[in-house]
């Protein structure tokens, strides 16, 4: 029996040291690796299976931490984790105290650039460049940038610069959408391993250094030389807009084939010193068969049956993801000016159904929030009703959108935020807790938030009838399992809902937090202490509840907010900032939430626990209130 190229690797044995035999075993070892962990703790399969082999060589190439590799997104970085030194850490992958699923730099030397949004890499690729410059260092830079990543304007204001720039770096373009299938097989292998060699390479410059010598005809020779190299390399590739941002192109090459990229990778790192682009071609879930017939479906998927692919766990109620679309859909029937737009998430936002149902009403812009936004705008300014469906970790990368071209011109555009608050394994670039501070400091805008999947419908529709700006932040994962209206009726913009009355205490939750109040209410009360604990729904983080909350303070209740949401400017900040201009002074109030730090990955559970924002968190801090109001009176 062989043994374990992986364990070799992680031993300290180099990639490069490998036969192309022990690099094809190792190329199998990491896919049994990947498949069975993720099988266990649920990740991002498709696009990690997708770039093993580039991965491999790349570390046979480019060695880290000598080299710096920036992953653009770093979904697909797992194999790169099992390459670097993490093989006996990968079991606890995106688990509470493990490794993170995507590069990290606090995690490891060879994760040169932490990510988790995409478009990032090359814009930090050439800033690691310079300093390399800057410092008189040798060594290389490489960015990896997915085909859709590619979408993102930031990434092409990156090409754009290092182009300018002239900077010796290379980029890799991982190709996963095999659209250009006819370019791949072995005449394009063989004549880009042949292009980027040193022979063919060196007679080129020789050639143009020739003609430009010729006397009174030499730069025009030159001129015609190359628009006859440009006019024949688009017939075959499709690398010309590269080449003119200042890249040398080389590509597409099959991204499987060891061999060749290895070969490819050599030759760039020998023979260039300035941009390349490297055009691979690549098949996403490549190796587990139910990943490669449906790759949007094990993007990112939860534990699986790793023989044949079934999903272990089902939800016993729809997710929030699948209410909206179904909501959305219900309301397009009603609304013909209804449109809706994503940034590359129609499966993930839950747009699928009405891109099938309403494809002249669907817009798919891409990885590029900021277009959506504005492309919202526009469309709102000729009446049509757009509804922005986006993560609301990435609404981040639209703020300045959101404020300056939606809410300042007050126009009628919905922000539908999936994943608001905490969203477990995928750790602090994909928690949305900042939604709310970041949110309700722009003026016009409403913010909401429903306690269940018939709210968000209820919402949903309030929002579609208001005359300005609207977000409606809803969590991942599975609704509470309450009917949903097939007819909502709009909800009355700033009210909250009483869901338990007491006089004691009253809870303010917002979201995901409402559930976990009444359960702690409920705790409280079995204690046997006769304390009468309310809840309120403060479903609108913005406007508040202006009418309840001078209620409450006239009656002087102690009161707790509660929400998934950084501390800082969030709801409980605002119900401060109200109290203190609008008093009476003097009415308690706590603040639970999210601390000033970046929240780890873990479950949901988990991390809702550690943070006190479980029924039994939210009914510790309450006890410590009513003891404190018990012991002073």
């Amino acid at each position: 029996m062989n043994a374990s190229q992986l364990a070799r690797i992680d031993a300290g044995t180099p990639v490069a040291s490998l036969t192309p035999e022990e690099q094809e075993r190792l190329a199998a070892e990491i896919r049994e690796t990947i498949i069975a962990t993720v099988a266990r703790t649920g990740g991002h399969l498709a696009p990690s299976l997708g770039v093993v082999e580039l991965t491999i060589a790349l570390q046979a190439v480019f060695p880290t931490p000598r080299d710096r590799i920036v992953w653009d997104v770093g979904h697909q970085c797992y194999a790169h984790k099992l390459l670097t030194g993490r093989l006996e850490r990968f079991c606890t992958l995106r688990q509470g105290g493990g490794i993170s699923g995507f590069p990290r730099r606090a995690e490891s030397c060879h994760d040169v650039f932490g990510t988790g949004h995409s478009g990032t890499s090359i814009s930090a690729a050439a800033g690691l460049a310079a300093a390399r410059d800057a410092l008189g260092l040798r060594h290389k830079v490489v960015a990896v940038i997915g085909d859709g990543s590619m979408t993102s304007g930031e990434a092409f204001e990156a090409l754009n610069h290092v182009g300018h720039l002239k900077q010796d770096l290379v980029v890799v373009l991982n190709d996963n959408e095999m659209s250009i299938s006819q370019n791949v097989g072995a005449l394009s292998s063989y004549l880009n391993r042949v292009l980027t060699g040193h022979i063919p390479t060196r007679m080129r410059d020789t050639f143009v250094k020739f003609l430009r010598e010729l006397p009174g005809v030499g730069e025009q020779a030159t001129k015609v030389a190359k628009r006859v190299e440009e006019s024949v390399k688009a017939l075959i590739v499709p690398g010309l807009l590269f080449e003119e941002l200042g890249f040398r192109y080389v590509g597409p090459i099959p991204g499987h084939e060891l061999k060749h990229l290895i070969e490819t990778f050599r030759n760039v790192r020998e023979e260039f010193k300035k941009p390349v682009l490297v055009h691979v071609v690549t098949k996403k879930g490549k190796g587990f068969a139910p990943a490669e017939r449906d790759p949007a479906r094990y993007h990112g998927v939860g534990p699986f049956d790793p023989a044949t692919g079934a999903l272990l766990a089902a939800p016993a109620a729809p997710s929030y993801t699948a209410v909206f679309g179904q909501a959305l859909l219900r309301e397009a029937a009603r609304e013909p000016r209804l449109v809706a737009i994503t940034a590359a998430m129609t499966d993930g936002t839950g747009l699928a159904p009405f891109a099938a149902a309403h494809p002249d009403r669907f817009f798919d812009v891409g990885i590029a929030e900021q277009h959506a936004v504005t492309f919202a705008a526009g469309l709102s300014c000729e009446g049509m009703r757009p509804v922005v469906a986006v993560y609301s970790t990435f609404l981040q990368r639209a703020y300045d959108q959101t404020l300056h071209d939606v809410c300042l011109q007050n126009l009628p555009v919905v922000f539908a935020l999936d994943r608001g608050g905490l969203v477990g394994d995928d750790g602090a670039t994909h928690h949305g807790v900042f939604d709310l501070s970041f949110l309700r400091s722009i003026p016009n805008l409403v913010v909401a938030a429903p306690k269940d999947e018939a709210e968000l419908a209820q919402l949903l529709h309030t929002a579609l009838t208001h005359p300005g700006p609207f977000a409606v932040r809803y969590p991942r994962g599975a609704g509470v399992g309450v009917a949903v209206p097939e007819s909502p009726e709009p909800l009355p913009v700033g009210v909250w809902e009483v869901l338990r009355p007491g006089a004691d205490l009253a809870i303010l939750a917002v979201g995901a937090c409402v559930h976990p109040a009444l359960e702690a209410a409920r705790l409280l009360e079995a204690e046997g202490h006769g304390w009468r604990i309310g809840v309120v729904n403060a479903r609108f983080v913005k406007p508040l509840d202006r009418a309840l909350l001078a209620h409450l303070a006239t009656e002087n209740t102690p009161l707790l907010t509660a929400e998934e949401n950084v501390l800082a400017g969030g709801f409980g900040a605002a119900v401060l900032e109200h109290l203190s201009a609008h008093g009476p002074v003097g009415v308690r109030v706590e603040l639970a939430g999210i601390p000033d730090e970046f929240v780890e990955h873990g479950t949901q559970g988990a991390l809702r626990a550690r943070y006190g924002l479980d029924a039994a968190g939210l009914a510790a801090k309450a006890r410590r209130m009513l003891e404190d109001r018990r012991g002073s009176s």
